[in-house]
């Protein structure tokens, strides 16, 4: 009779539970099973025949693959990366399973999607997932959506300037999660804040080190009685009945007390591990574990009791609150739900001291008689807590209703051909009040160490890959990431790695060091920045640097426009026409007026817009592109408009403005109207943005600090935006590529081109070798000063041009041999009939082989003026496979045999080497893709040969 009863329940669950059920089913089941792709060919060498798909498993969960990754999902669960594989070698890359993201809205941070419950995080198990549990504190997931990939932004691509066209976006798939708030997410806020989560914090210490607020006290009865042992703050090793302490003051407004032990092997009773709190008037009030019998000991300040039975083999959180005259103690396993012991009546004196540790009966430091087996214990973390905010349930949750019209999706982004993965998340403010995202973790990521170091480290090996946003400034360097948006942290759950102060730092972050503080209003959308996630099958430096350069061709295709450029150093007409008319004759594609030329782009009057407009038409009727050098952040406006930075901060260049003070906003207002109205086409935008706050609240940009980092790099990536749309060259001496900057400085001091000529020649080889390692040939510029640049004389000159030819011709051959673009800096590119017949000579080489010439760079031997050095470039698409440029810096020839690797030009069997005086040689390649070529290069002279 029950039974039947109970059927109209269970028919009207099914049916409510159906739809949502049904929802994943058929989604899931309308994409292909999932089955690993068979790559054969070595990606590096060409298009494989795996393409991007969403698959789905058995399990019902998603697969984000293209054959060389695969990033797993479970989506019944409310949303989880669950597993991350590196197709190519077959590695498990994930350990751990963590949020997708992180948002703290109005203060609140919220989880997005994630499983808890994983019992140790050194690899992740299957049947582990299946018995995790949702995040009752996290955004759920709603559903999903698969497309195809989309422009960042408009890129009006300069064809004339790249070796061939490029796809944008890159071809792959884009998959969409989005994830809201429910009503499991308000009851947990509500409970939390009429909890101890509620609570201000008043002061908490994991004891990754010791601070130096402890004092710290340990008997003399055993040299190993330690309150840090083996180099672990907390853990304490000491005799059964000797006293190991550490004791600091306590904030007289805290109203809990909360600290986490691991009993270990620890013998004691009396002298078991706990805390003691000290009030004003010396009493002292004391819980421990009474590690012998398993209970509880309590001294309420007069005499010891032992109190209830705790489990053994579990870390224990014991807690102490202060209730009027009252303190009331407590334990919990997990930091919640805790489990009444007694409470003890206290004198009206503050609490003034905290002690952790081992301590006599009375919590104290005096030892007993009978020392006891010596043991180890950990103090494991502490809390201190203050006043309780509120505690009415139901009107917390009323006030938290607004979160279920907020949605936050997670973007992901899978590459065809490439083992790259973009992601970013959005947040839309579908409520009817104003939000402010404090703070975001776009990316979370537990991944596999590649060393387990039992110590402390200096330089940790890092997980084999590389990372990537747009949201970086501060220099040309790769790693300024880590000072704008990516960290490689500690994990605080990671509690059985082999390091013993748990420093590893295997936790990939993605998130702004500063804000964005960002409000958003009804109906308002916040865009994070985007994190690029390279996976390597190989530790080598040059498959890795391979890897990165392929990553920049796909991502910020623009990089690849590499024209020939001069800096005229003077900006008046007659000075400017002709530099384009001498570019125009010898091949050249653009010219910039330079720092110091006299070109004003923030002079917006009539007359100077209609004068560049002027030079710009007649520059088109060449075919030569023009523009100019405008400074940015390293000088000064003045009070009102320059940032202010905090106490003991400098802004990087010195002075700086703030781009969003009146000033920072007229400016860009001023750079949009001149490239309207004069159609020039190149920004070359000196000291851009390097990443200063600004601690202004007058400034209409930014409210004040917290913000300032964020809008001011808002400001300058829409306007580099536009430029793309627009054709527009941007020279950033930043790295920007993301952003939409095509190029940045190769990588040089500017003083040594004030050295005379033929260190100049060996130096400027060196700088291209050294800068190619991440970047193309076409990413990165180097300078030639025609003229006298920062001292030297006439020994570091190259003007008159006519009386250096050599050194003018190698120059050139560096350079164009190289597929890098220098700015050649002077009033002039050449003084006679010689010269121009010189510089026609390598342009028309540039531009035979321009393809090949800016592909992919493998390094040879770095130049140190005693031997050869050289560079292979390599294009196994293209007729051109390699063409290998090859320096003698000495005297007399080389002639030698030289070992060549080819691998990377996609030959297999044979290699046809055309040189530079039109001798064909055939070799057959060694089984490991080297040839032995011999060579005969002149003196002070190159040698090349082109590879088919």
């Amino acid at each position: 009779m029950r039974i039947q009863k109970m059927w109209p329940i269970l028919f009207l669950l099914t049916l409510l539970l159906l739809p949502s059920f049904l929802g994943w089913t058929q989604q899931t089941g309308e994409l292909p099973m999932y089955k690993k792709a068979k790559i054969t060919k070595d990606w590096l060498l060409g298009p494989i025949d795996a393409k991007t798909e969403v698959f789905t498993n058995v399990k019902g969960e998603l697969i984000l693959s293209n054959g060389l990754i695969g990033r797993v999902f479970n989506v019944e669960k409310g949303g989880a990366t669950v597993g991350l594989e590196n197709e190519m070698t077959g590695e498990q890359m994930l350990r751990s399973i963590r949020p997708e993201a992180m948002v703290t809205i109005d203060g609140m941070e919220l989880p997005v999607g994630g499983l808890i419950g994983q019992p140790i995080h050194n690899y992740l198990l299957g049947e582990w997932v299946d018995q995790m549990e949702v995040n009752p504190a996290a955004l759920t997931l709603k559903n999903y959506e698969v497309g195809e990939t989309q422009p960042r932004f408009a890129w009006q691509k300069r064809l004339e300037w790249m070796p061939k066209d490029i796809p944008w976006p890159a071809p792959g798939k884009r998959l969409t999660f989005t994830y809201v708030a429910d009503d499991a997410l308000l009851n947990y806020l509500a409970a939390k804040a009429s909890t101890d989560l509620g609570r201000t914090v008043m002061f908490n210490d994991n004891f990754a080190q010791l601070k130096d607020s402890w004092k710290l006290t340990a008997s003399k009865g055993d040299e190993r009685n330690s309150f840090i042992n083996e180099g672990k703050a907390g853990e304490i090793m000491a005799l059964a009945n000797n006293s190991v302490v550490a004791e600091r003051d306590s904030p007289e407004e805290t109203k809990v007390w909360i600290v986490q032990l691991d009993p270990g092997t620890d013998q004691s009773a009396s002298w078991g591990p706990g805390m003691a709190l000290v009030n004003g008037n010396g009493g002292v009030y004391k819980i421990n574990l009474r590690t012998q019998d398993r209970t509880f000991g309590v001294f309420d300040g007069q005499k010891e009791s032992s109190q209830g039975e705790y489990e053994e083999g579990k870390p224990i959180f014991l807690r102490a609150e202060r209730k009027a005259s009252k303190l009331s103690f407590s334990y919990s396993y997990s930091d919640d739900n805790y489990e009444h012991l007694v409470d003890i009546k206290i004198d009206s004196s503050p609490i003034i001291k905290l002690r952790l540790g081992k301590m006599d009966p009375k919590g104290g430091f005096e030892d007993f008689a009978t020392q006891g087996n010596q043991g180890r214990s950990h103090v494991m973390e502490v809390k201190l807590l203050g006043e309780q905010k509120e505690t009415d349930k139901a009107a917390l949750k009323a006030r938290y209703n607004y979160l279920k019209a907020i949605k936050v999706q997670v973007h992901y982004e899978l590459f065809d051909g490439i083992p790259l993965l973009s992601k970013w998340i959005t947040v839309e403010n579908g409520s009817d009040q104003k939000i402010k995202i404090n703070t975001f973790k776009s990316e979370i990521l537990a991944l596999v160490e590649p060393e387990s170091a039992v110590d402390a480290k200096t330089e940790w090996k890092k997980p084999n890959i590389s990372i990537e946003t747009d949201f970086r400034f501060g220099g040309m360097s790769n790693d300024n990431l880590y000072s704008s948006s990516i960290a490689w942290n500690n994990d605080p759950l990671y509690k059985t790695q082999v390091n013993y102060g748990l420093q590893t730092p295997v936790l990939l972050e993605a998130y702004p060091k500063l804000g964005p503080m960002k409000s958003l209003a009804p109906e308002e959308t916040f865009e994070s920045f985007r994190t690029w996630e390279l996976f390597h099958d190989s530790w080598d430096r040059e498959r890795i640097g391979l890897a990165e350069r392929r990553m920049y061709r796909s991502q910020a295709p623009w990089a690849t426009e590499n024209p020939m450029m001069m800096h005229v150093r003077n900006a008046d007409n007659a000075a400017v026409k002709k530099a384009i008319d001498q570019c125009a004759e010898v091949g050249f594609e653009m010219v910039i007026m330079t720092f110091g030329s006299g070109f004003q782009i923030e002079n917006d009057s009539p007359e100077n817009i209609n004068r560049m407009k002027e030079l710009a038409d007649y520059a088109h009727v060449k075919g030569i592109a023009l523009g100019g050098y405008s400074l940015l952040a390293s000088r000064s406006i003045n009070k009102e408009n320059d940032v202010i930075m905090p106490q003991g901060l400098q802004p990087r260049f010195g002075n700086s403005p703030c781009l969003e003070s009146e000033w920072g906003i007229n400016y860009f207002e001023k750079l949009y109207n001149f490239y309207s109205k004069t159609g020039q086409d190149i920004l070359e935008h000196d000291g851009s943005y390097p990443g200063d706050v600004c601690a202004s609240h007058e400034h209409p940009g930014h409210e004040g600090l917290e913000d300032s980092q964020w809008n001011q790099y808002q400001r300058i990536k829409t306007f580099y935006e536009w430029a793309r749309g627009k054709g527009i060259f941007l020279n950033v001496p930043d790295h920007y590529f993301m952003a939409g900057s095509n190029k940045t400085g190769m990588g040089y001091r500017e003083t040594n081109w004030s050295l005379p000529r033929a260190q100049q020649e060996i130096i400027e080889r060196q700088n291209i070798y050294d800068g190619t390692w991440q970047k193309t040939p076409s990413m990165g510029w180097m300078f030639v000063p025609l003229v006298e640049y920062h001292g030297g004389g006439k020994a570091a000159t190259i003007e008159p041009l006519k009386e250096h030819l050599p050194h003018y011709e190698q120059r050139l051959a560096n350079l164009f041999g190289a597929g890098v673009q220098a700015c050649f800096r002077g009033p002039q590119l050449y003084d006679s009939p010689q010269t121009k017949k010189i510089i026609l000579k390598w342009v028309n080489f540039y531009k035979q082989h321009r393809e090949v010439l800016d592909g992919d760079i493998v390094h040879l031997r770095r130049p140190d003026g005693r031997d050869y050095d050289g560079l292979l470039h390599v294009n196994p698409l293209g007729e051109e496979k390699g063409l290998l440029m090859l320096y003698n810096p000495l005297d007399v020839p080389i002639q030698k045999d030289i070992s060549v690797n080819l691998y990377y030009t996609g030959l297999e069997n044979e290699a046809r080497l055309l040189d530079n005086k039109g001798n064909i040689t055939s070799l057959e390649l060694n089984r490991d893709y080297t040839i032995e070529l011999p060579v005969n290069i002149p003196p002070r002279s190159q040698q090349w040969f082109v590879i088919k």
